[in-house]
């Protein structure tokens, strides 16, 4: 299959215009980001230099949030406690196919929004690649965020054959298909952590956002209702004509959305960090790591 990607620009129809949802997780998740935030920063006594990742940025003005919220929070904190404000290293990653461009205009702005004048101390750079593989130099991160990503898997699970009219899962189902995402979301989530773990400063910290779900059942109704509405639209565009029968019982999405007892499992049978802070809010779960 192709690489997925969010629609680029500043269009209508580009994520940029249409990730509201994904502002409000962020604003949902700012005090414990913050609150990561401060205590890295006094667990490694206040380096001159931080160096801080945000996996999975797309695009749009959304990419900055955290960021301008993480940048501030280093500022605020070095003033507060009498030392120089350090460097900051600002990297935002996501796939190759994601628009940088259209970030990288809104770099001024970002720096203008900034509440102390910093624009010679906070530096912005793009890391292009998969966050399922080594992005960065081996101990080189201080802080890494990832928000409304993670669900996303690197690939479409195998054994996915009999699952042809539907683009994921869907009760009644087959075991061995809620078995296949499963297991791919446990593969590709350890190889996150164990990539991270890797890049990531003794002390340092990780804050992770994602799409999960209340119910131990994987195959409960509200698990993939919005997705079964995909299928039936596909469905009736099959019966029109306008898309083929073969592309549909092809196409299954590379998404998965953990309940809280999956997602603890890979992080502690990984064993690289361990949890500081877990909530599940409205089927969102956030994670605050410490390596």
């Amino acid at each position: 299959m192709g690489v997925l990607s969010m629609k680029g620009g500043d269009g209508e129809h580009s994520y940029a215009n249409n990730s509201e949802a994904q502002k409000s997780i962020t604003s949902d998740a700012k005090p414990e980001v913050v609150k990561s935030v401060n205590e890295m920063i006094v667990k490694m006594d206040f380096p001159g230099c931080i160096k801080v990742a945000d996996l999975g940025c797309s695009s749009g003005e959304n990419t900055f949030l955290v960021m301008s919220e993480i940048v501030n929070t280093i500022i605020t904190t070095y003033q507060q406690k009498g030392q120089n404000p350090p460097e900051i290293d600002c990297c935002l990653n996501d796939l190759p196919d994601n628009d940088f461009n259209t970030t990288f205009k809104l770099i001024p702005s970002f720096h203008e929004k900034l509440k102390m004048n910093v624009k010679g101390k906070c530096f912005v750079s793009g890391s292009p690649g998969s966050f399922y593989t080594r992005l960065f130099p081996s101990k080189s991160l201080h802080f890494v965020h990832s928000s409304f990503c993670l669900h996303w898997l690197s690939k479409v699970p195998d054994g996915l054959e009999e699952n042809k009219k539907n683009v994921y899962l869907r009760s009644p189902c087959p075991q061995n298909l809620y078995e296949s995402y499963l297991n791919q979301f446990k593969k590709d989530f350890s190889m996150f952590i164990r990539m991270r773990a890797e890049e990531t400063m003794p002390n340092g910290r990780m804050a992770l956002t994602l799409v999960g779900r209340k119910t131990l059942d994987p195959l409960s109704k509200d698990c993939f209702k919005d997705w079964s509405l995909v299928s039936d639209s596909l469905l009736d565009l099959v019966s029109e004509g306008v898309v083929k029968e073969s592309d549909l019982e092809s196409f299954n999405l590379p998404y998965y959305n953990p309940d809280e007892s999956e997602v603890k499992e890979v992080i502690d049978n990984e064993g690289s960090f361990e949890i500081n802070t877990f909530e599940t809010i409205f089927g969102l779960l956030f994670v605050q790591n410490w390596s």
